[in-house]
């Protein structure tokens, strides 16, 4: 009797464990959508909106297999910044421009271009977002309203404090949102059966529980419903396309939600031996949510790292699963919106500065100074560059250090000196002689004799810019009028 498996008991098998890990993604996804909302300062239900697209729609497209995709508190910050700058309203603009341009850029082949980010600047910029989370999370943690940028919010912090000693709804809400990130953190350190259910879904679901329960006085999440929580952009919002921060706003979700999507299908690939991911298509799948995302006035969309790991860990096949996690959050919207109105924020800004703690890479750090030092200035100045300016900026910061590292570190050159004592000194450059370099070269040169000839080969040189060229033909013809000696060739300066 033959051992091997029929072709319906495997499909069988793929089905069954697709339905399961779908149920444990949905479960995560839950309070990981509704938080975020919150947190982004939109309805809760736009959240739910998001995800429900993620599975429904990008689920189907080609690109990942695997990687599930929903609002990420990646780009909480950036989507409350932009709320509080240009409304609600306009949110729908921003995020379905985006969504257009990342459906070019795949068109256009250039996904897989994300992957030359500097590794040090995605994880400065994770760390950023980590800390101007936490900075935010921690006033809704207390039941009051964050001042708004990272430096307020930082600043504010002493007031804060003393605010909530003298309040007790505000201690009872940091103690909710406290326990809420205790059980998270505790429930990692339980048997593998016990975490058969997500932490943050039995973290929440405690807290809610509790409030309910002991009547606790604490807010919760207003609920409005779903169909009246999608606000399609009225076409007078696309006139504001015209103000140059919101076009920089665009710019900077397509490219922070393009490259954390493209990072975690990298991540996730590693996680499983199945069909590898097309970075093109997959871009291109990404635009299409955030298109349809735009259209609905939802919250925007990324692949995330945290729901993508629990389906490839909940053992999914194929597909399957996130477009059946989309399904269940549909039916528990639809179904269910009551059930919204009864956890506390306390509870969901928990979750966040939890997830906020994950995006700092804490125990890599150590490690990485010792070995590349450079890397870890980067990492830090960046994070320290979104937690005082914004995203954008600090993004850019991070990505000008790399550029002006990656061109030090080429940019060597080795100059040898030979002087026989009488006759021309010798002087050969190897290496690559660009302007980063010129005032080494130029010192060296000009300690020599000034009164005896001198003879420069640049037969070692890889590279040679502009500006050294020139600056060494000026400073031969000053020197000795002589000429300059290229491998075994004199040619008059």
């Amino acid at each position: 009797m033959s051992s091997r498996t029929s072709p319906l008991t495997s499909l069988r098998s793929a089905l069954r464990t697709d339905v399961t890990s779908s149920l444990v993604v949905f479960l995560v996804a839950v309070p990981l959508c509704v938080g975020v909302a919150v947190a982004s300062g939109v309805p809760a239900e736009l959240g739910l909106i998001t995800g429900i697209v993620g599975g429904l729609v990008t689920g189907l497209l080609p690109g990942s297999s695997l990687q599930v995709s929903g609002p990420a508190a990646g780009l909480t910050v950036l989507v409350f910044t932009a709320v509080q700058e240009y409304g609600v309203p306009a949110l729908g603009v921003i995020v379905l421009v985006s969504g257009l341009l990342q459906l070019a850029l795949g068109a256009l082949r250039l996904g897989r271009w994300f992957r030359a980010i500097s590794l040090a600047v995605v994880h400065g910029m994770l760390a950023g977002i980590g800390l101007v989370l936490i900075a935010g999370q921690v006033y809704a943690l207390a039941d009051r309203k964050a001042p708004g940028s990272g430096p307020s919010n930082i600043a504010s912090l002493p007031g804060l404090l003393a605010d909530v000693l003298g309040s007790g709804p505000a201690l009872t809400a940091i103690g909710i949102g406290g326990g809420t990130i205790a059980v998270m953190t505790l429930w990692k350190k339980l048997p593998g059966k016990a975490q058969l259910l997500p932490g943050p879904l039995v973290a929440v679901g405690t807290a809610t529980a509790l409030t309910v329960t002991l009547d606790l006085p604490v807010k919760r999440v207003e609920v409005s419903g779903l169909v009246a929580a999608i606000q399609p952009p009225a076409l007078g919002e696309f006139a504001r396309l015209a103000d140059v921060g919101l076009v920089a706003t665009v710019v900077a979700f397509t490219l922070i939600a393009s490259a954390e999507s493209l990072f975690s299908a990298a991540a996730v690939d590693r996680l499983h031996d199945g069909p590898k991911t097309d970075y093109d298509k997959e871009l291109m799948a990404q635009g299409a949510g955030n298109t349809l995302c735009g259209v609905l006035g939802a919250l925007p969309m990324t692949a995330v790292i945290v729901r993508s790991a629990a389906n490839v860990q909940a053992g999914a096949r194929t597909k399957l699963s996130r477009v059946l996690h989309g399904v269940w959050l549909l039916l528990f919207a639809a179904l269910l919106p009551d059930a919204l109105g009864l956890i506390p924020t306390a509870a969901l800004a928990g979750v966040l500065i939890h997830a906020g703690f994950k995006l700092m890479p804490v125990k890599e750090l150590g490690p990485l100074w010792r070995e590349h030092r450079g890397e870890a200035v980067i990492l830090v100045v960046t994070a320290g560059a979104i937690l005082v300016t914004n995203m954008f900026e600090g993004v850019l910061v991070g990505l000008a250090l790399a550029v002006a590292k990656a061109a030090w570190e080429v940019s060597h050159v080795h100059i040898d000196v030979t002087d026989p004592g009488e006759g021309p000194v010798r002087v050969g450059i190897q290496g690559n002689a660009t302007f980063l370099r010129l005032p080494r070269i130029l010192d060296t040169l000009e300690r020599l004799p000034a009164d005896r000839p001198v003879e420069l080969n640049l037969a070692g040189l890889r590279h040679l810019d502009h500006a050294c060229m020139s600056a060494l033909q000026n400073w031969t013809e000053q020197h000795n009028a002589q000429t300059v000696t290229v491998g075994n060739a004199a040619v008059p300066v």
